[in-house]
């Protein structure tokens, strides 16, 4: 059996690619057997990393790979600092690298000046790669003014000069990549995503506290200034006319350099917007169900893919896109495409009013959103292709799954969420005995749900909680 070590964002690292990897992690080991680097002090949150696959700190790969080596490395690379101590490994051993952001400007820039103080390193290489265009932009950013211009300038060279392979998921950042260096081995391979259980609308409203016959529009994902939230805004404000109850909710965390509440404030639609900051998966696959349209708008692009995008269509959701970067190779019928320019706000009012208008319409865009995630973006066809790309690049032969099934269950991890909350609280509420401590509670709950335990156990949570006050 091959063994390949695989590093990457998990969680509590706040990156999207956390999620992703969690979730194609246990598809993959059907395959080869994984060794998880991680970065330093990181404890992972999924307790099923720890359970199903040997976990070490990404300095720990360097004399890892000496002592034993690995038959691949697998590299994910993100335009975040979650991925700092991922380009330190990969500056020392080559490997195959997963490209999520073709632009890796702000990484780089956080990875020389915020972390190492090389300011003039920086303004150097921007300076020697990209002209005068890319110091003066190079001087903006040192400014604090986060110019969309830096998208101009991706920085991602020397991350290609590293790899000796390269698996991207857009044909977008295949062609930019062979561009800058066409002897790289590169693959496109689908992002595989599993998809949402299927939560009734009435019950994620409920359970949010949102009005059950408002229409409700919904962006998802980090919030900064390339989200196009004035054009939306504007829709929004004309939307009122018609639907006086209209809310919008942007379910995300926000970026330090952009105020995000400032600019709605400024719109008038304090009322009207809701920004939840960060959310749990479970909170979020309710938002998603508890939302009539979707808005998932960026532009400039740094070439991702993204992934919280094909969650909400696999939910069936209407969406509408900017027609830009990857997301103009979606397929027409399954998002409403928006052109960046300055009709930009008029495409978003037309495209909210003949969705808000024309139920079945958007119940067949969503429907057809739904069936296209399932049919092209699932987790095994996903894993499938890394383990082709490896086998051929590294001359393995042919590769067969060595398991049946998954290491672990994926799907409907938010239910499982909901369950141990639930369990918790219930067990929380027995009274046999002073208040058991989460430390001891938290572990033991996952347990007994693991087992198919729930809340309606109430004999089984009271041995417990009983066994836990002993113990404590």
């Amino acid at each position: 059996m091959k063994r390949i070590a695989y590093a990457s964002p998990v969680n509590p690292a706040p990156s999207g690619i956390s999620d992703y990897s969690e979730e194609l992690l246990p598809y993959l080991g059907k395959y080869v057997a994984i060794t998880l680097y991680v970065e330093d002090g990181l404890r992972p949150a999924n307790p099923q990393l720890a359970r199903h696959l040997e976990v070490r700190p990404i300095s720990r790969l360097e004399r890892d790979q000496r002592r034993r080596p690995f038959d691949a490395i697998i590299y994910h690379m993100g335009n975040s600092p979650a991925h700092l101590g991922i380009w330190r490994a990969l500056q020392r051993i080559p490997g195959v690298v997963v490209l999520h952001d073709f632009v890796l400007h702000h990484f780089m820039l956080q990875e020389m000046v915020a972390s190492r103080g090389q300011i003039d390193l920086y303004r150097a290489e921007m300076a020697r790669r990209y002209g005068a265009d890319g110091a003066r932009v190079a001087e903006l950013m040192l400014r604090g003014r986060f110019t969309a211009a830096a998208f101009d300038f991706p920085f991602c060279e020397d991350v290609l000069a590293r790899a000796d392979g390269m698996l991207v998921h857009s044909r977008y950042v295949l062609e930019r990549v062979a561009a800058l260096r066409p002897d790289l081995p590169a693959m496109l391979v689908p992002m595989g995503v599993p998809l949402p259980p299927a939560v009734p609308r009435a019950e994620a409203r409920a359970r949010l506290g949102l009005p059950l016959d408002a229409l409700i529009l919904a962006s998802f994902g980090h919030i900064n200034p390339y989200k196009r939230l004035e054009p939306a805004l504007w829709a929004l404000r004309e939307l009122r006319e018609t639907w006086p109850a209209v809310r919008y909710l942007l379910v995300g965390s926000i970026s330090t350099n952009y105020d995000a509440r400032a600019v709605v404030e400024r719109a008038g639609l304090a009322d009207a917007v809701t920004i939840t900051g960060y959310v749990s998966r479970a909170d979020f696959e309710d938002y998603v169900a508890a939302a009539d349209i979707c808005l998932n708008l960026r532009h400039p692009t740094a070439g991702e893919t993204s992934a919280s995008l094909l969650r909400l269509l696999g939910a069936g959701r209407p969406t509408l896109v900017t027609a830009s970067g990857s997301f103009v190779e979606l397929p027409r019928g399954v998002v409403a495409q928006v052109d960046p320019d300055p009709a930009e706000g008029d495409l978003i009012l037309a495209y909210c009013r003949l969705l808000a208008q024309r139920p079945d319409l958007a119940d067949a865009m969503g429907q057809a959103a739904r069936a296209y995630v399932a049919r092209e973006h699932t987790l095994d066809a996903a894993a499938l292709g890394y383990v082709r790309f490896l086998a051929h690049h590294y001359g393995w032969g042919d590769i067969r799954p060595v398991r049946d099934a998954p290491l672990w269950e994926v799907a409907g991890m938010a239910e499982r969420g909901r369950r141990e909350v639930r369990a918790a609280q219930s067990a929380s509420s027995v009274t046999a005995g002073p208040v058991v401590s989460p430390v001891l509670l938290r572990p033991v709950t996952e347990a007994l749900v693991e087992l198919g335990f729930t809340e309606h156990d109430r004999d089984i949570l009271e041995a417990t909680v009983k066994a836990l006050n002993e113990l404590q």
